[in-house]
């Protein structure tokens, strides 16, 4: 694919950590990026599976690093998960393996979050820096005696820091599975429900929608399975071997996602 069809697309959707900024810094490029798209009249939407933050803390993170954010600049998989749960179990009672901020997603959402074991009609595992062994323990221990719904909102192995990596939510996902022999139905990325919310917030066709992300088993594999644009960008997770023996492949690679205001200004 030419790349100048960069210049074509009207709804950029990005991933955050590892591609507009990583950690607490922002990537020098990033702010002219968005302030660009903006001027163009197109759009763009913050699209993250990191459910470890709520959508106001990502809003306060953003502002401290000079970048405005609305509540309608994102699409998160804590909303892709509850917007699941509202079309799939709307009644169910919820034990969360996750951050507070997640919880009160939920709990916006109507869900009744419960620590009571004994009343769980679903699990709901995600990216928890707030996790402890007795979560892990009422995990193994609903899965173990119980039928219940399973699901997680990410299946990311790492989240990207400033010193290296720390396990995200598919990591933990698969401590629990060599202990009970059990999955979770993963909501976020690489499923195709976040640019497919996208798309339809926006009025957005595909073919004038980009994927742009650091990371091919999530935000690349996203966008292919709605059918998207791709765009991997080398300033984060991936590496040049990681690609390279990877099946799924972008339509542009791109060093970061500096290049892209370089081809649209």
């Amino acid at each position: 694919m030419d790349i100048s069809k960069i210049k074509e697309i009207e709804l950029f959707l990005f991933d955050m950590d590892g591609t507009l900024y990583l950690g607490d810094t922002l990537y020098d490029f990033t702010k002219e990026l968005l302030d660009t798209i903006k001027k163009q009249n197109k759009r763009y939407l913050f699209m993250t599976n990191n459910s470890s933050k709520s959508v106001s803390a990502y809003i306060e993170k953003l502002n401290k690093m000079g970048i405005t954010a609305v509540y309608d600049d994102f699409i998160t998989s804590s909303q892709a998960t509850a917007l699941y749960l509202k079309e799939n179990s709307p009644n169910a009672n919820l034990y969360v393996c996750g951050t507070q901020s997640l919880k009160k997603e939920l709990c916006d959402n109507g869900f009744a979050v419960t620590d009571d074991i004994s009343r769980v009609d679903c699990i709901v595992m995600g990216f928890d820096t707030e996790l402890s062994f007795k979560k892990l323990d009422d995990v193994c221990k609903i899965l173990s005696t119980r039928k219940v719904k399973y699901i997680a909102t990410n299946p990311d192995y790492v989240c990207p820091t400033e010193y290296g990596s720390v396990p995200d939510c598919g990591s933990v996902c698969d401590m629990v599975f060599n202990a009970t022999g059990k999955r979770p139905y993963f909501i976020g990325k690489p499923e195709p429900a976040m640019p497919n919310i996208a798309m339809k917030m926006v009025g957005c066709q595909k073919n004038k929608t980009a994927v742009v992300g650091d990371r091919i088993y999530t935000d690349i594999k996203s966008g292919i399975n709605a059918g998207c644009i791709t765009i991997l960008v080398m300033s984060g997770e991936t590496t040049p071997e990681i690609l390279e023996n990877s099946k799924d492949k972008p339509d542009f690679v791109l060093s970061s996602a500096k290049e892209i205001l370089e081809i649209i200004k």
